[in-house]
């Protein structure tokens, strides 16, 4: 009879063991995917996985999903703090019909998350011209302190649905971060921030080092949104490059060190938007360079645009030929 217990108490010790290290192992802090992975795997180097979402399950909160080779590795909801990292090779997302990456804050359930942050760096995104968006942030009061951060990024053809580049829309504030990254070919917005809860709550972003080409409207910032752009190109936009608009909050963006090229209007604002300009080219842009109240540092340059260019000096006065 002693040796059964001890056989008994022997056998639940061991299937406890390996209860543990089987949650240690789904809840890595680092995991791997591969072109030539699998999802049943642990996700670790030696036995990656084939997807982000399969990988993200076998994350721990605050870890990292890094790409050991080029791949495809599809479409995923981000409902953790974590980050994605394609760096050294081709990460690549196609995301053919719907949206590329979603980043869904009421989904965030983790206990002891200190801060909710995301990070994604190193990916090619590629809506096929069918696609939906590329990065949407979406939430509401659980987006509180939320940050998000896109980091040497390309995102490009997204013709279906709302079809933007990036779109944040959460509604308990936070903040956003792109730095180093290119979008392109948008049948809506390249970048958009547009707080779901029409301003109430603050919404930030930060833009830097970056592309927005060929889309309908370059960069926007809606419903009380603030969004500050620097040492970025803005190019071959249908409609406006730079757009600023209520009409539920004032919305502002300050744009500095800008090319703002080719476009149909350069700058836009309106219902009580307000837009800053530091240092910018703003140039041959076909309706307008400027329409609505954008107030001017002095040192900017504004040339070859139809239509109206006015702006409303702030802070050192225009002088010099050309510059407003």
């Amino acid at each position: 009879m002693s040796k059964i217990r001890v056989l008994f108490r022997f056998f639940v010790l061991l299937t406890f063991v390996l209860t543990l290290s089987a949650v240690a192992h789904a809840q890595a802090s680092r995991t791997w995917v591969s072109g030539v992975g699998d999802d049943v795997n642990p996700c670790s180097r030696t036995a990656p996985c084939k997807t982000f979402a399969g990988a993200i399950s076998k994350t721990a909160v605050n870890g990292e999903i890094d790409a050991l080779d080029p791949g495809g590795f599809g479409t995923v909801t981000i409902t953790k703090s974590i980050t994605i990292d394609g760096a050294g090779t081709h990460a690549s997302i196609l995301n053919a019909g719907i949206g590329g990456v979603t980043v869904n804050y009421d989904l965030f359930t983790a206990v002891g998350e200190i801060r909710k942050t995301v990070r994604l760096r190193n990916l090619s995104l590629n809506g096929f011209d069918t696609g939906t968006s590329g990065v949407r942030i979406v939430g509401g009061a659980a987006s509180a302190g939320s940050e998000v951060f896109v980091e040497n990024c390309v995102i490009d053809g997204n013709y279906a649905g709302t079809g933007r580049g990036i779109s944040d829309e959460r509604g308990g504030g936070g903040e956003l971060f792109v730095t180093g990254t290119t979008v392109r070919n948008m049948l809506g917005t390249g970048i958009v921030v547009i707080p779901a809860n029409n301003g109430a709550t603050r919404l930030d972003a930060a833009i830097s080092d970056v592309r927005v080409e060929n889309c309908a409207y370059g960069i926007v910032a809606s419903s009380g949104a603030r969004i500050s752009v620097s040492d970025s190109v803005v190019s071959g936009n249908t409609n406006h490059a730079i757009g600023v608009e209520g009409p539920f909050g004032a919305s502002e963006m300050h744009v500095a060190s800008t090319r703002i090229s080719g476009n149909g209007t350069g700058i836009s604002q309106a219902f009580g938007g307000t837009v800053r300009l530091s240092d910018c080219d703003v140039v041959f842009n076909t309706v307008n360079g400027a329409t609505g109240t954008v107030f001017s540092y002095g040192n900017n340059r504004f040339a070859g645009n139809g239509g109206s260019s006015a702006v409303t000096p702030v802070g050192v006065q225009s002088h010099g030929s050309g510059q407003q």
